[in-house]
Formats: C-alpha cells, structure tokens, sequence
C-alpha cells in the first residue's frame, strides 16, 4: 500500500510516520488547550518586552492575541475546537488558529520558544490545577472520615492484627488513623506541588535563544513562585516532574486502597462492623441478594494502575540521554491518566463514605475474652508483676480470661492517640491548615491567570 506525504507546519511528512509519532497526542492535549492558551499569553506578553526595535509584539498586538486565545479557551470548553491530524499537537494548533485569525501575529508567537518548553509548561499549569483539585478532595476526604470518627468515637471496635483479633480498639481510631494517612499523603502531595511550582519557559529547545527574554517575568505572569534556573535542566526535568507527580497520587491511591479493603472485609455478613449505602453497591445478574462492593474493588484495582503509571514514567526518564527526546511523549498518557483516576476515586470515596454506618450490635458481638489478654498483662503489670511473667501467665491460662467491659477497656486507653484519647481536635486543626493552603494556592493562581488575560478565570471559559 502506497502511503501519502502530509504537509505540517514543521514540514512534510509520511502519514505512517504522522499517525505513529502523533500517537494519542491529539485526544490527550485537549486536555491541555486552557494551559497552552495561559502559557502562551505570557510569553506574548513577554515578547513585547524585548529589547529591540522594532518591537517584536507590542500592546496593542498582545491584547488581540490574548482575545483570541481566550475566544480559543472557551471554544474548546464548548468542544468546538479541534487538534487536527496536521496540527500534531496543541501548541500548532492553537499557532494555527491564531495565524488564520491574525495572520503575522500569529507567526511571531513562537519566537524564543520550542514546542520542547511549550509543553514543559503545560503539563506544569495542568498539572497546578489537577493537584490544587486533589489536594481539595483529600481535604475533603479526610474532612468526612473525621466526621464519622467524631460520630463513633467511643464504639467498641476489636482490634486486629495479621487480620486477627488483637485488641480492643474503637470505631474513632480507625477511621481517624485513614483521616491522617490522607493528611501525611497531602504532604508528600505539596511537595510535588511546590516541585512542579516552577516555569520553564524561555529554555527553548533546552539551550536558551540569543535574545533579552524575561523569564522570571513570564515565570510572574503564569503565578509559578520561580523560573526552573538552567535552562537544560528545565527540559531535562521533562518526565521527572510528571514521575513525582505521579508517585505523590500513588500515595493517595495507597491510602483509599486499604481504606477500600477495609470497608470490603467489615461490611461483609460475617462481620457486619459497617453497612455500605446501597447505591455505592451492586447486584447480580443471577443471584437476587447480593450487594456487591464494585466501587470500592475498582478503587483497590485502580489502585496498580497509578502506581503502575509513576513506574512507567520512571523507567521511561531512567536510560535518556540530556536534551529532549521523544520518548518523553509517551509520560503525557500516565501523567493525565494518573491525576484523573486518583481524583475521580477521591471524589467516589468521599461520598461513599458520608453513607456508611456502624453496626454496634455486630462490633459488641466481636468481642470475645481472648481480646482482652493483653489487658490482663497489664492488670497484672500494673499490680507489680514483671511484664514477661504476667505475658507467660496469661498465655499459659488464655481459657480463664474473663468477658471484660468493651467500652471499659477502650476508656482505660488514655494516653496520646490511642482509642480513649483519640485527639481529634489536632487532626482538625491539621486539616485546616492544609484547606487553607490548598484555597490560599488555587485565589492566587487564579488571580494570576485572570490578571493575565484580562478575564475571570476560571469561570469565564
């Protein structure tokens, strides 16, 4: 079969070799056009404040090539603009566009800059957004579990190790102690955040170009707290940043894994400790009673595929020489796919959660003599016995362990953390702390996106 020779803006080119280079950019990066359109606001406006004459933008150029960026923004909110097979990608398409609509201007706005830097930038503001967007619902994750904590603070729960019966324990303390996994993964999240809060544009192809640029000016514009300082690394970071990214969701993912377990096992008949709201469960097919937990399996699958994706993206960077190389392109899938899984079972979660309810009929019931062994010990302890000595004793005489009081025991538990003393006015004050920041990030970036183009982002797009 004879194959045909496509025209593109960067020259002509086998359709075969268009369609396999091209891969999945032209679905993916309609994900990327609001950031593309914001980062090539500012580096137009910091074109026009080059020094040379004559000027390569000025005023009055930028603010045509800002409203028609903006008119492409809110095309592609509607759906109505398309990445075509020729485009490749966003950044040509939204060139495209702009030279058909402005005819030189639109020529000129990719002075100083590659594609190479183009997309560094944009999967740094996509990736700003998406992670002020899971930060959010980690909050409000967390936000919920401690509402429920706060409800069954005192309730009676065994519990296990090695899945066991252990020790008593109570509803409060685990929920809280999910509450405050997600609180520790929202810190390794605004690392990644903080990480990714740097712009590369004004790199170029990695080595910089042979003109007066501003690019802590650009860096101002776009709201990032600094410019990536050497210009090669700002390209050799390509694939890093998304990875770090990527293994600060796989932390998320990690936690709502074993929360989803959880859930699983203590919902199930045999335990009865939660019931699932039953429009988080599905039914069979054949058999008329089940209320399976399919929402909180495909969280638990999930779960291998984020992780699967910051693994990917690390063995992708790991055998690449400095500079740009394409294989980089194949990080953008993981990178999108990974924030939009991890964000979407937040979101499922979160809900999921405000629905459950504790079974304290079950919970009582699973208290049995052997959980309070170790409370023995300590009875014993407590009276002047060596610990080992009263271990070997209550081991030695497990079948005269008597029933003790469950919300007794779980009261005697008193010091910091543990299930009488849960603390949960500290993780509260954590928490919004961390809601704090997230909104404190998300006014300021907004401001600066809606300084830039002269509209209120992001509403109005």
């Amino acid at each position: 079969m004879k194959s045909k020779v496509q025209k593109t803006i960067v020259g002509r080119i086998n359709d075969q070799v268009l369609d396999f280079t091209a891969g999945r950019d032209i679905e993916l990066d309609v994900n990327l056009i609001n950031a593309d359109c914001i980062g090539s606001a500012a580096h137009a406006r910091m074109l026009s404040k080059v020094p040379v004459k004559p000027r390569i933008l000025s005023e009055q150029d930028v603010k045509k090539v800002i409203v028609e960026l903006v008119r492409i923004m809110k095309c592609a909110g509607k759906g109505t603009f398309k990445i075509t097979a020729q485009d490749q990608d966003v950044h040509l398409a939204v060139e495209r566009t702009l030279t058909s609509k402005l005819g030189h201007l639109g020529k000129k706005i990719h002075t100083a800059r590659s594609r190479n830097d183009q997309v560094a930038v944009d999967l740094r503001l996509y990736g700003k957004e998406q992670m002020l967007g899971t930060m959010n619902e980690a909050v409000a994750l967390a936000d919920c579990l401690l509402k429920f904590a706060a409800e069954n603070n005192s309730l009676p729960m065994v519990g296990r190790t090695h899945l066991q019966p252990a020790m008593p324990s109570s509803v409060g303390l685990w929920a809280s102690a999910y509450a405050e996994a997600l609180l520790d993964d929202l810190k390794v999240l605004k690392a990644a955040y903080d990480f990714n809060n740097r712009c590369p544009l004004g790199s170029a192809a990695g080595y910089g170009v042979p003109l007066k640029i501003d690019r802590k000016f650009t860096s101002y514009l776009l709201g990032f707290e600094a410019p990536v300082h050497n210009v090669l690394y700002a390209s050799n970071a390509r694939g890093k940043c998304e990875e770090v990214i990527l293994s600060a969701m796989s932390q998320v993912m990690l936690t709502l894994s074993r929360l989803a377990e959880d859930l699983i096992l203590y919902s199930m008949p045999e335990f009865g400790y939660f019931s699932l709201p039953k429009e988080f469960c599905t039914g069979s097919s054949i058999m008329p009673q089940k209320s399976n937990p399919d929402v909180l399996e495909l969280v638990r699958a999930k779960t291998s595929r984020v992780v699967g994706c910051a693994f990917a993206a690390a063995m992708i960077v790991k055998g690449l020489p400095g500079g740009y190389n394409r294989d980089l392109q194949e990080i953008k899938e993981l990178y999108i796919e990974g924030m939009f899984i991890t964000r979407t079972c937040l979101q499922i979660v979160m809900f999921l959660v405000g629905g459950i309810k504790a079974g304290k009929i079950a919970l009582e019931k699973g208290f049995t003599p052997d959980v309070f062994a170790t409370d023995r010990v300590m009875e014993l302890v407590a009276g002047g016995m060596p610990f080992r000595e009263a271990y070997d004793h209550v081991k030695a005489n497990l079948g005269e362990l008597a029933q003790m009081n469950p919300l007794k025991a779980v009261s005697a538990r008193t010091h910091l953390g543990a299930p009488g003393n849960t603390g949960l006015g500290v993780l509260k004050s954590i928490l919004q702390a961390e809601k704090k920041f997230v909104m404190g990030e998300q006014g300021k970036y907004y401001k600066s996106v809606s300084r830039l183009l002269g509209i209120n982002y992001p509403q109005m797009v």
